[in-house]
């Protein structure tokens, strides 16, 4: 942004501050020399105000415009940039995304400030059908309402490397063969993260009298299965093989998954997928006084190994761990009656374990496997992976001791306890990364 000219320096108030949107925009005001008051959840710093003093908000709690007036004491401008995608215990597209807006935009007109930048999404609109985009029209609506000068951002999908729906896009773009809803064909109009920065920065800094809507897209819409392309293309991992997912196959495993909080896709954002994610370019452009960046150009050349490892890490971690569950849950399952039980304690006679322990050290070691697979499956932990290592050596250290011809075996049930370790040594090490 060094081509954007220099203003005099305002008190701004950021709320979402620790958000993705929300942290880069208040970063880039105060290195521009703004004062900005960084609204968030829960403060990590005090002391003296400065450029990065942190204020304490929430849109659960306050929801009348006396909660937030002392907030806004010489406050020139405010961004929120709250939001949230789905809902959860205690969190709800009402509090955040209405009643604390609401109160937040009638306490700026009390308090006089100068303008108001609601980062809402595009569709939210008369056409809007979802919880997500009903609730963020509500507030939109409200602010173009009052007597104030507001704008209403309306990003579409927005690309970062920090960014969870950017996550996700890249992670599938990433796959051997690449899955597409329904064939890929939904329209949307990507915008670089740096891009949204840009235009909001611009809106804070305006001098000029603004009520208006204004949407944040990329140059040009363009499809979804196109989209997965350019982000492979732009990794460096070449030309992309497709694998059509049948829209109802798409819409049956979301009704499955309803309530996993771990899902970045559910049914609502599937529905806003299905009706298109586009608007005209031209707002957009005039802001920044040039075309926003293109999809193909949203991955640096200097970063492009990070952005490539990262989003292949994202599906091969998981996969490491469901063939770890695997292994782990049928050696045991099979050791408790699929495996000619009385072969068992003859193999266990040989390591020192008589008939009446038999039974115990049988079941003990295979209820210990499938107690490592469930553990794999819902507890994934650094000691988890310690505690696995442990039991592999130990199981490898017994069988070399008593039972060495198994080293010889030509199905290798010892030499395969090599690559069983490497991925439990790697996942120990990717805990910390995750």
């Amino acid at each position: 942004m060094s081509d954007m000219p220099c203003v005099s320096p305002l008190r701004i108030l950021v709320c979402g501050a620790n958000g993705f949107i929300g942290r880069h925009v208040a970063e880039a005001l105060a290195q521009r020399g703004h004062e900005v008051l960084r609204g968030v959840r829960h403060p990590a710093t005090s002391g003296a105000p400065d450029a990065r003093t942190e204020v304490e908000i929430d849109f659960a709690q306050d929801s009348t415009a006396q909660d937030w007036l002392p907030r806004l004491q010489g406050v020139d401008v405010v961004i929120n940039t709250v939001g949230i995608m789905r809902e959860g215990p205690g969190v709800s597209f009402d509090a955040l995304h209405v009643r604390g807006p609401l109160a937040l935009f009638d306490a700026c007109v009390a308090s006089g400030v100068r303008r108001v930048i609601q980062v809402s999404a595009l569709g939210a609109d008369e056409g809007a059908e979802t919880p997500y985009h009903l609730s963020k029209r509500a507030a939109d609506t409200h602010l173009m309402s009052l007597p104030l000068n507001g704008v209403v951002v309306q990003p579409s999908l927005v690309f970062g490397r920090d960014g969870a729906s950017s996550h996700l896009f890249m992670m599938l773009a990433s796959l051997p063969i690449v899955p597409v809803p329904a064939g890929g064909g939904q329209k949307i109009q990507p915008i670089h993260l740096d891009d949204v920065v840009a235009g909001l920065v611009r809106l804070a800094e305006g001098s000029q009298h603004v009520r208006d809507r204004v949407a944040f897209v990329g140059p040009h819409p363009i499809a979804l299965r196109r989209y997965l392309a350019l982000l492979r293309q732009g990794m460096g991992m070449g030309g992309a093989r497709f694998f059509p997912v049948p829209g109802a196959w798409v819409s049956l495993s979301l009704r499955c998954m309803r309530g996993w909080q771990g899902s970045l896709l559910d049914e609502s954002s599937w529905r806003m997928l299905q009706r298109g994610n586009t608007a005209d370019v031209a707002p957009m452009a005039t802001l920044l006084g040039r075309m926003p960046r293109a999809p193909g150009r949203f991955v640096d050349d200097m970063a492009r190994p990070a952005v490539r490892g990262a989003a292949v890490l994202r599906w091969a971690v998981p996969l490491m761990r469901l063939s770890l569950a695997f292994v782990w849950l049928f050696s045991g399952l099979v050791s408790m009656g699929v495996f000619p039980v009385e072969q068992s304690p003859a193999m266990l006679a040989r390591v020192g374990v008589g008939p009446s322990l038999a039974p115990w050290a049988l079941y003990g070691a295979a209820g210990l496997d499938v107690v490592m697979g469930v553990a794999t499956l819902g507890w994934p932990r650094r000691r988890l992976w310690l505690a696995q290592i442990a039991l592999v050596l130990v199981y490898t250290v017994i069988i070399t001791a008593f039972l060495p011809e198994q080293w010889l075996h030509p199905f290798g049930p010892l030499i395969k306890n090599a690559p069983f370790l490497a991925m439990l040594v790697a996942l120990h090490a990717l805990e910390e990364w995750r």
